[in-house]
């Protein structure tokens, strides 16, 4: 896990208009569809995201310690929604106590908004519904509103109050939920029960009118990561990324089978009209460990645009058992932003890697000019060196823009160090919209900075243009 926070989570998504804005597995902006609010449409970008971040967004309150943080933004009906962990938001020189949720305009002067659900503990996930009316929150909370509630709810966006109609229960701690174009809420986390069903512990559909197991999943995960030295660790679902057709899903977590295949760290899903099924897709790299004993290297994945190539986040440090001889290479995946092929087929190389030298991405997004990824790293090509600059590495800091094609770090106009910066605050989430890039983060070490500018905790967003 991260050193101060629990799993990643992340990659809601909502309907909006018959097609989806997918948290962490972008779509190209242009292709991205326009909410039933109306808007003004976007010119279509040129180039990255600039590295310079929009003013007047919301932002945490830094604590000088406690770690609140953003787990993960979601854009529907012209507002972003937030979830996460923390008690007081502050926009526009006003503070504004809200517990673990919240929503604002997603365009500028991006207005804080009246919804306050009030949830007791911390909200890992958030996914919207096809009109925006209704969110899906998972997490490890106890009520929302003062209404009971284990670990899961549907909420009205409008008031806040709890669906009772929606089942609201779940054994464990929820991570992430998504909402397919199928009509299909797909929650996962370490729960064995939820909604009063065993069938599908871990990693299970529900119908979202009534929060029951649907029955769409099916696939007997089990096992958990076991080798010398490593941390402490249960089976569980902990992210998930819809492609940009809705067709299939990555989902990423702590098991060794899954469908009754091998599978580690991460695997791909078949989203058929009557069932969700595994599919071939898989590299035997993922079955490696990493040094640093964390069982859960691979945090977050990401599509390409146009779907044929997966992305992965991983953290890890070293190979475990490795011999400290340089360049670090695969199969090793340990602390890489690393490039796939998406075929349905076994047996399959990394496109790309490239290196930090042994320190954590936990995120990632992705549109048709760059790869993003963002964590606790220092540089880029650095596979010479473990936490230090080696020959040839590139000041990265805190984030990264990297060449689809080649995984190339993208570079400032003087070419000195990469185009992005920020604090290294373990950005825990990147949504990609029509507009530009939003960043979850927290605020470790009192963290601010994104790109050139201050007082981003918690929330940046870089736009096109």
């Amino acid at each position: 896990m991260h050193s101060f926070q629990k799993w990643p989570l992340r990659a809601g998504a909502c309907m909006i208009g018959g097609a989806l804005a997918v948290s962490a597995a972008a779509l190209t902006p242009a292709a991205s569809a326009a909410p039933r609010a109306p808007r003004a449409v976007a010119a279509a970008p040129s180039g990255p995201v600039s590295p310079h971040p929009a003013s007047g967004t919301p932002s945490l309150i830094p604590t000088g310690g406690s770690n609140e943080m953003v787990r993960q933004l979601v854009e529907c009906g012209g507002n972003m929604f937030v979830a996460g962990k923390f008690s007081k938001v502050s926009w526009s020189g006003k503070t504004y106590a809200r517990n673990n949720a919240f929503s604002f305009k997603a365009t500028a002067p991006y207005t804080m908004s009246g919804w306050n659900p009030n949830v007791n503990g911390e909200v890992n996930s958030i996914a919207l519904n096809s009109n925006c009316s209704d969110a899906y929150l998972g997490g490890q909370f106890t009520s929302v509103g003062g209404t009971g509630a284990g670990n899961l709810a549907e909420v009205s966006t409008s008031t806040g109050a709890v669906n009772q109609g929606f089942g609201h229960s779940a054994s464990a701690i929820v991570y992430t939920m998504l909402l397919t174009s199928k009509g299909h809420l797909l929650v996962g986390g370490n729960f064995k029960t939820i909604n009063n069903s065993r069938a599908d512990p871990y990693y299970t559909s529900l119908n979202p009118i009534t929060g029951k197991n649907d029955g769409y999943l099916s696939l007997a995960i089990s096992g958990h990561y076991v080798y010398q030295g490593v941390a402490p660790n249960a089976t569980g679902v902990f992210n998930q990324q819809l492609s940009p057709n809705g067709s299939e899903v990555l989902a990423e977590g702590d098991f060794t089978s899954v469908g009754g295949q091998a599978r580690q760290q991460i695997f791909m899903l078949g989203l058929g009209a009557s069932k969700g099924s595994l599919t071939g897709w898989y590299s035997s790299d993922f079955s490696q460990f990493c040094g640093d004993h964390h069982p859960l290297y691979v945090k977050a994945a990401a599509w390409s645009p146009d779907g044929s190539t997966v992305y992965t986040a991983d953290t890890g440090k070293f190979p475990l058992n490795w011999n400290h001889t340089f360049p670090l290479k695969p199969p090793n995946l340990c602390d890489v932003v690393a490039a796939f092929p998406a075929t349905h087929s076994g047996g399959l190389a990394p496109r790309w890697t490239n290196y930090s030298g042994c320190f954590s991405f936990f995120s990632v997004a992705a549109d048709s000019f760059a790869v993003y990824a963002g964590g606790h790293e220092r540089w880029a090509d650095n596979q010479n060196a473990c936490k230090s600059k080696g020959r040839g590495a590139i000041p990265a800091g805190g984030m990264g823009g990297f060449t689809p094609s080649s995984g190339a770090l993208i570079l400032n106009p003087s070419g000195t160090r990469g185009r992005y910066k920020m604090s290294r605050a373990n950005a825990d989430d990147m949504l990609v919209t029509a507009a530009g890039l939003w960043i979850a983060s927290s605020d470790r070490f009192n963290a601010s900075m994104c790109g050139t500018a201050t007082g981003h905790t918690g929330i940046c967003f870089l736009p096109y243009g």
